[in-house]
């Protein structure tokens, strides 16, 4: 059962970046063109989600801020997870002082809700871009993966093998190349595939609430933003960005789960 579940959930992500990555290119640009005179067309021959209060294709829109959302996602949880790695791994092989500095800014990051930390930090720049999005992101992402690396390289250093590899004058970065970093692969897949959910749901709520990617840059959020005004009248403008953020969330901890099962990892949510 896991491996069908993990296989139709890696089938579906890639299905997904396929898409947001050719689709757009496949399209015609005019689809974006503002037409006032159609705007609010429910879907049509043509233009399968309809258009929004623009006039422009909401089908063209919805798979561009796909792009966007997984690219936002993939550089958030590559950052995070090296950094998380690093620093998780620093702390508890180093422990001491290096440990309790580490807890103490890790309890009171996990302590602050994150969705208001971030929503403070997006307040306080002018305009965000999609890179200082990724940058407020990171601030607070990697603490989940770097708890979860403390934790293991905790248990794991006690091991004889990596022991005898200390004594006999192995250091820290080799000891994370080659005998931490092969143990922590399975935990890290599953809290990145967990993290990837959890990317997409804060950035299309800092984009609805108009603190996200600029203006001209497709976003689900935003669409799901702009839609919420015509909720009555062209309920399609936020059915269908809402649908594929439901769906892409759905498939990413499809693939959580079933690597947690398949691969036996225990804490990881």
């Amino acid at each position: 059962m896991a491996k069908r579940q993990l296989s139709w959930g890696i089938g579906a992500a890639v299905l997904l970046a396929l898409a947001a990555m050719v689709v757009p290119m496949l399209l015609p640009d005019s689809l974006v063109d503002m037409d006032l005179g159609q705007s609010l067309q429910a879907p049509q021959s043509g233009h399968w989600f309809g258009l929004d209060e623009e006039g422009r294709d909401l089908f063209y829109l919805v798979v561009s801020g796909a792009r966007v959302s997984l690219f936002i996602s993939v550089m958030t949880i590559l950052i995070t997870g090296s950094a998380g790695l690093f620093l998780g791994a620093c702390a508890a092989y180093y422990g001491g002082r290096w440990d309790e500095a580490f807890i103490f800014v890790t309890d009171v990051l996990m302590a602050f809700p994150s969705i208001l930390l971030m929503i403070a930090l997006a307040a306080f720049q002018k305009e965000t871009s999609l890179y200082q999005v990724i940058l407020i992101l990171c601030v607070v992402g990697w603490v989940s993966f770097a708890r979860l690396v403390r934790g293991q390289v905790l248990s794991l250093k006690q091991r004889e093998y990596i022991q005898a590899a200390r004594l006999s004058g192995c250091r820290f970065p080799r000891l994370l190349w080659r005998y931490f970093l092969p143990n922590l692969a399975g935990p890290l897949l599953v809290q990145a595939s967990f993290g990837m959910a959890g990317v997409i749901i804060a950035e299309s709520t800092l984009s609805f609430l108009g603190l996200g990617v600029p203006p001209h840059v497709p976003s689900w959020g935003r669409l799901l933003d702009q839609g919420v005004q015509y909720l009555l009248v062209a309920p399609h403008l936020s059915i269908f960005p809402g649908l594929a953020i439901m769906l892409t969330i759905i498939i990413f901890h499809s693939i959580g789960d079933a690597l947690r099962d398949q691969l036996d990892v225990k804490g990881v949510d």
